[in-house]
């Protein structure tokens, strides 16, 4: 069915899907300057602002950039904008987002004070501390210490992507060369360049002795400022100076076509050659001379076309995730043990009270401990022949492959789908499947030109002489660590149909000309864009009937041209839609004619909000389902995803339930429109609602 929209409104269709995430970037910075999180917790948020800023200009800027490169500068995308302009308006915007940041690192060191806790630089040491600082170099800093001397090189040297790096400007003093009969190499106003690579092994924030009662920390990179005359005392100057810069590298992964390389090898020489992506981003300290930064741009063969950003003394604020909280509880977020599921007992055999009924467990609110559980158990049950598992982000030190490599050594068959092009944990991925390789897990790595991004499990087991198929299927991770602050949800069931069509997934990643029909699952990439647009073509015929209908949709992103169009079809028919979407929206809500029927809301709090929950109303007999796929072009065509439907009453109230909960929210709730503003979401004359914490609650009650 064609989707025809009125004509008036041609322009204003869709978000530009770039600007839409930076507008996501800046509800975090805005939990940074928010006075109500706790202060530890705001330098948290500045970290992860800049940490998502490398991200976009790894991945998405990189992308962008690179179409002006193949000559498609004029090209219109999706949402209207033509690439060059697109471009202009995003460095734009991230210089105005990076100097909002620094603004608000000033008022948090203001309140940091208060708190007795004091940001100190290399010129601001007692002499007690100064002892330390020159101490804590000589034995913790200096033997990782990487010095370049520019001018001596015939090669500006590979920086690496996302690092710190100071460039010290050294002035030598011409009467100290003659005196000791040294002839300079160097450029005509006798000035040598370095660069230091600040350690990434150590925290970047060190504490040092008390100053009476005041809690002192400096920066790491302050520490290598103090010490810049033990570091080029063999040099002859009479002025050094040191200023941060950093470069941010394309980070698309070339993959080789070398027959005879496995794909292993591939993916390992991809990450390898990332090193030498092309910069897409040039930050410097803004009080660098611009002599000096002119020397650096075309050293490292930069010109003022590409994205050079002015910033502070200090870059990679992502460190900030690390920041130390000395012992503060009360500036940090308390902490929340997670819940025990009702009626579903970690102590008692998982397995059979999955045979009772299904289960539903939200993380971070509830525990991540059900998931481990359930694998040890499976390990160790003499009825369990096999368990069939996919594996896209694991923990540093994964009780996940732990309990699989415990279930091959009691006998059982482990088959693993390891996504090796996991953007960002290639390397990690690729450890970890050599080891379970040496364990004896089968591995299989999905189908070609197809991310697997599915998160699902199924164990097959030996009941009265029949297999009986046990499993889970989420929406998140399968990843302890994640699994604290990212909220997901996990169904557990037993039930065989459901989980029969699970087991087909896996048949086809195995055999990848096999394309199953499934029954109960919408699977990409052949079935979830057509299941997705019958279930809403179901709510647009009602709506034309007179019946009841409504759509309630959450997700981290909605991007989809065509199922934005869907979705505007469906407003036109009556239907009302409430979408909660933390990130990317390129939808454009309340245009009257065109989406009129459709609220879009943004929560962005102490939790990443992550889970996918979808739900119709279907005349009043809601059609539920939890899925790993995003309304994002590359989740329903170019991705194997599975969105699963939930049958069991209790467990499809209760996702209801908590979408409400969550779209009654109006702290850290922002109203998601076509023009990025970002307005915290009020409710005249309605009491304060914290959908996170009433969450909490609302598990925390049904234990009662």
């Amino acid at each position: 069915m064609n989707t025809t929209l009125p004509s008036t409104h041609t322009k204003y269709h869709y978000v530009d899907r770039e600007m839409s995430w930076l507008a996501f970037n800046e509800r975090v910075l805005q939990e940074a300057g928010d006075a109500t999180v706790p202060l530890l917790e705001r330098l948290r948020f500045l970290g992860i602002f800049s940490n998502n800023l490398d991200e976009f200009f790894r991945v998405r800027y990189a992308t962008i950039r690179r179409m002006t490169m193949t000559g498609e500068s004029n090209r219109k995308l999706g949402s209207g904008v033509i690439v060059r302009d697109l471009l202009a308006q995003i460095t734009d915007r991230v210089i105005e987002l990076q100097a909002e940041s620094l603004r608000i690192l000033g008022e948090i060191d203001q309140k940091l004070e208060l708190e007795n806790i004091f940001m100190v630089n290399e010129t601001e040491l007692t002499e007690e501390q100064q002892v330390f600082v020159k101490d804590f170099f000589l034995h913790e800093v200096s033997p990782d210490l990487v010095t370049i001397i520019l001018s001596d090189l015939a090669n500006f040297p590979l920086l690496r992507d996302t690092h710190g790096y100071l460039v010290v400007k050294l002035e030598l003093d011409e009467e100290l060369v003659k005196k000791h009969n040294r002839k300079s190499k160097n450029r005509s106003k006798d000035i040598k360049y370095a660069v230091i690579e600040i350690p990434n092994i150590l925290n970047r924030f060190v504490v040092l002795p008390k100053d009476g009662e005041k809690n002192c920390i400096i920066m790491l990179d302050d520490v290598i400022r103090f010490n810049l005359e033990n570091i080029f005392s063999i040099f002859d100057y009479k002025a050094v100076s040191a200023y941060n810069i950093k470069v941010t590298r394309d980070a698309e992964l070339g993959v080789d076509t070398d027959l005879h390389k496995s794909f292993v090898e591939k993916i390992s020489s991809g990450v390898r050659d990332r090193r030498e992506g092309e910069i897409v981003r040039f930050v410097y300290d803004k009080e660098m001379d611009t002599e000096m930064l002119q020397f650096l741009l075309k050293s490292v063969e930069l010109e003022l076309s590409d994205s050079i950003i002015p910033a502070g003394r200090y870059h990679n604020r992502r460190d900030y995730m690390g920041f130390p909280t000395l012992g503060r509880k009360d500036l940090i977020y308390a902490k929340d043990l997670p819940l025990p599921v009702h009626q579903f007992n970690l102590e008692d055999s998982i397995i059979q009270q999955m045979q009772q009924r299904d289960y539903m467990v939200h993380t971070p609110y509830q525990s991540f401990s059900y998931l481990v559980k359930f694998l040890r158990e499976a390990a160790l049950d003499p009825q369990v022949l096999s368990i069939k598992i996919t594996l896209y982000r694991l923990a540093k030190n994964s009780q996940i492959i732990s309990s699989l490599i415990n279930a091959v050594k009691n006998g059982k068959k482990v088959v693993a789908q390891i996504e090796l092009q996991a953007r960002f944990d290639e390397a990690s991925n690729i450890y970890y499947s050599e080891l379970m390789q040496a364990e004896g897990i089968q591995l299989i790595f999905g189908v070609r030109g197809l991310k697997v991004h599915s998160k699902i499990c199924v164990i097959e087991r030996l009941e009265n002489r029949k297999v009986r198929r046990y499993g889970f299927v989420s929406t998140g991770n399968f990843n302890e660590s994640t699994a604290k602050i990212y909220t997901d949800v996990t169904l557990f069931s037993a039930n065989n149909a459901v989980m029969k069509d699970v087991s087909k997934v896996f048949d086809f990643l195995e055999v990848n000309y096999r394309v199953s029909k499934y029954k109960h699952l919408l699977v990409s990439p052949h079935y979830t864009r057509k299941g997705f647009n019958k279930l809403i073509e179901r709510e647009i015929s009602n709506a034309k009937k007179g019946l009841n209908t409504y759509i309630r949709l959450k997700m981290n992103s909605l991007s989809d041209i065509k199922m934005i169009d869907r979705l505007y079809e469906a407003s036109n028919a009556g239907v009302k839609i409430q979408l909660n979407i933390r990130g990317i929206c390129s939808l454009v809500p309340g245009v009257p004619g065109m989406s009129e029927n459709i609220e879009v809301i943004s929560i962005v709090d102490r939790y990443l909000e992550h889970s996918r929950v979808y739900i119709f109303c279907n005349n009043d007999n809601p059609a539920v389902y939890i899925s790993s796929a995003d309304f994002m072009t590359r989740n329903l065509d170019e991705r194997v995803e599975v969105t699963c439907p939930i049958y069991d009453e209790a467990i499809k109230q209760e996702l209801i339930e908590t979408f409400d909960i969550g779209w009654k929210g109006n702290y850290k709730t922002r109203v998601q429109s076509g023009d990025l503003s970002n307005q915290y979401r009020r409710m005249v004359g309605a009491p304060l609602f914290h959908s996170q914490r009433e969450m909490y609650k609302y598990f925390k009650k049904k234990l009662k």
